[in-house]
């Protein structure tokens, strides 16, 4: 039986959303596992002549060259049988969600299954980049001219298929830059941090971690406090701050200090952003004011972590929304991988997720997607604080030209 694996050993690695994720695809013992340990150059994934070895997706965070930080994603066999193989294709179906690039490798002996073929449609469907790799070259004598053929026991054409991997996920996930668009050489942001019991001791939480290094990277200086040291911090400057960034909790008292003159947003409004969604979020908070006594509300993070007295997700965002509407909806939570598929999604009035910083962008937007088919709006953390406080409007003016 194979476990999930995720490497943390580098101090400097990259985070799991900013990885391309890659994910390769197929029946039992077409030589999937043997491909990913091939392309890896690791023993990532155990190898049988057992059909349905890979019994859970494994991951792995690691540098494939020459693309860079990747998530490597083995995945159960699609024709797994009886009710647990079904259990298992339904997960290995669930890697779609976060997949940036599929890798389909198919037993180059064998006609294609309807299982494929089917899988090659949701591909297209999706508008997801994919490659058929067609394993076990080493044991047929005729090729398709048409066909890109691979052998994990020989190596055969191994490291075409990552540098074709490679050219597929350059082409399908542009740069993005996170605050460093938004700004000019020598600017100053203020970057407002909270410490509560919730804040992770000896260390800045990755949003924070990612919007400073971008400041630095365009040659501008980010200036940390938490709230209660705000207004002591923009008296003591000589220079006007181009823009203040808010974690959303104090978002309300953050906007009350801070003069109209300089702009302001918060951490989870700029990932929102980040990741393709803020205009989709944006109208979501419309229905915050529509919400009635008994609505089921789902409020779902897209990070695991131990919950404690005063969570923002389980207890300050419930609050402001109960004294908001003036009503008492009913609210769920999720965590982690955990989210609904779109037939539980129709139940709720409304989703409100975190900012999704653990999340890559293709995570998000399945997400999104499924929220937008069962028809039910969706909004992110600190643009529903925003929108309660009654300063969305100003949190999104840094990005009106958008």
């Amino acid at each position: 039986m194979t476990t999930n694996v995720i490497s943390d050993s580098n101090l400097n690695l990259t985070p799991s959303g900013e990885r391309i994720h890659i994910a390769f695809f197929g029946l039992r013992n077409a030589g999937k596992s043997s491909l990913v340990n091939a392309v890896t150059g690791q023993d990532l994934a155990v190898v049988s002549e057992v059909k349905g070895t890979t019994t859970d997706p494994v991951k792995k965070a690691m540098e494939l060259l020459p693309l860079g930080p990747v998530v490597i994603i083995d995945t159960p066999g699609l024709d797994d049988e009886g009710t647990l193989g079904e259990l298992r294709v339904k997960r290995a179906m669930n890697v779609l969600a976060n997949c940036d690039v599929a890798v389909l490798v198919h037993d180059a002996s064998l006609e294609f299954s309807q299982a494929e073929t089917d899988l090659i449609k949701i591909f297209d469907d999706r508008k997801l980049p994919y490659i058929v790799a067609n394993n076990k070259a080493d044991l047929i004598n005729s090729r398709d001219n048409d066909k890109f053929y691979v052998s994990a026991l020989t190596n055969e054409n191994v490291y075409e298929l990552k540098e074709k991997i490679a050219s597929l996920a350059k082409n399908n996930k542009p740069e993005k830059k996170l605050i460093s668009d938004l700004l000019q050489a020598g600017d100053i942001v203020i970057l407002v941090i909270p410490v509560d019991k919730a804040a992770p001791k000896g260390r800045l939480i990755l949003p924070q971690q990612q919007t400073i290094r971008d400041i630095l990277d365009s040659h501008c200086s980010a200036f940390v406090c938490q709230d209660v040291e705000l207004e002591k911090i923009l008296a003591s400057l000589k220079v006007r701050p181009k823009i203040v960034v808010t974690d959303s909790q104090v978002f309300g008292k953050v906007n009350k200090i801070v003069p109209k003159e300089i702009l302001l947003t918060s951490f989870s409004i700029l990932f929102a952003r980040y990741k393709g969604n803020l205009r989709i979020l944006v109208e979501g908070a419309e229905k915050l004011s529509e919400l009635k006594d008994g609505d089921k509300v789902l409020i779902s993070e897209g990070c695991t972590h131990h919950r404690q007295c005063g969570d923002i997700g389980t207890e300050k965002i419930p609050a402001w929304i109960k004294n908001f509407t003036g009503t008492k909806p009913d609210f769920s939570f999720t965590s982690g991988g955990e989210f609904p598929d779109e037939n539980i999604l129709k139940n709720f009035s409304l989703i409100i997720h975190c900012g999704g910083c653990m999340l890559n962008e293709q995570e998000m937007q399945s997400r999104i997607n499924r929220a937008k088919n069962a028809n039910v709006p969706i909004v992110n953390y600190g643009i529903a604080i925003a929108n309660m406080h009654g300063i969305l409007r100003r949190s999104l003016e840094p990005f009106n030209n958008d």
